[in-house]
């Protein structure tokens, strides 16, 4: 069955960008006759708020899109999301980095390999390691390409795709070949936040049954490391379909952080929801 999904974060009041996003995974759901699944991808618990998940359902109803069950919230499955971390740890693929954003950015600039190769710092040597755990540090795990890579095998990892239905920022559609590596070692999990995006949202695409990932083109590179965990875990890699993404008069995408006008302020102005809909090509 055709499943796919709209999960924004709760930490602001959804958008036109928002709105285009979700009337395009919804249409293509009920045109395949599938289901459109909301998920709350709120594991940031700094910056997450209820009141903003209230008003997505509200914003959602206004707009005549009807999701399919019941709602899932991440905050929820937490465990879910820490039992995938240890799996990979478990494993040997993980390891502790202590270094700061701000080490690693200092570092890009001594690299001899430039900032790809810095932005896979590597383990500590083991006394250094011993030494920063016993002080308290706080740290991250780190998910090792080069351990992923050995653990996959050459072949497999030459093999890493995912089919692309839409574009991506550059045009890129079709079958396309991850690369994990653009990535670096990313992030899966820090000792004091809890899990990381790529987890989370891999682990409930493969628990979901999503079939079709439907999102903007801003998250086309996430695909790459996306596709890595999916095989390192034995999910499946759904068919990707990135859309573009909306933007304002003055030429810039609609954004949570530049007080983009919001659905609740289009609806309070007397904008209604089949005017934004023909707006938006719906």
């Amino acid at each position: 069955m055709f499943v796919t999904r709209f999960a924004p974060s709760p930490t602001g009041r959804l958008h036109k960008g928002h709105a285009f996003s979700a009337l395009t995974a919804w249409t293509a759901a009920r045109a395949a006759g599938g289901r459109f699944l909301l998920r709350i991808e709120d594991i940031d618990p700094t910056r997450c708020r209820p009141e903003f998940e209230a008003a997505i359902v509200e914003d959602l109803a206004w707009l005549g899109l009807d999701p399919d069950g019941p709602v899932r919230r991440q905050s929820d499955h937490l465990s879910d999301y820490a039992a995938v971390v240890h799996a990979l740890g478990t494993r040997g693929l993980l390891y502790r980095c202590f270094r700061t954003r701000k080490d690693i950015l200092d570092a890009i600039g001594d690299a001899p390999h430039g900032p790809a190769e810095a932005a896979r710092p590597g383990p500590h040597p083991a006394a250094e390691e011993a030494a920063l755990l016993a002080e308290g540090r706080a740290f991250a795990w780190r998910l090792s390409l080069d351990r992923a890579r050995d653990a996959l095998g050459g072949e497999a990892w030459d093999a890493l795709a995912f089919v692309e239905e839409g574009r991506g920022p550059a045009g890129e559609t079709g079958r396309i070949r991850a690369r994990p590596e653009t990535a670096g070692d990313v992030v899966l999990a820090r000792k004091d936040a809890g899990t990381a995006y790529h987890v989370a949202v891999t682990h409930d695409d493969a628990l979901q049954g999503v079939s079709h990932v439907i999102r903007g083109e801003d998250l086309f590179e996430a695909t790459h490391v996306q596709v890595l965990i999916q095989a390192l875990m034995g999910w499946p890699t759904p068919v990707y379909r990135h859309h573009r993404l909306l933007v304002g008069d003055d030429g810039r995408r609609y954004a949570k952080r530049d007080r983009s006008a919001t659905l609740a302020e289009l609806r309070a102005a007397g904008v209604t929801p089949e005017a934004l809909r023909k707006e938006l090509g719906f």
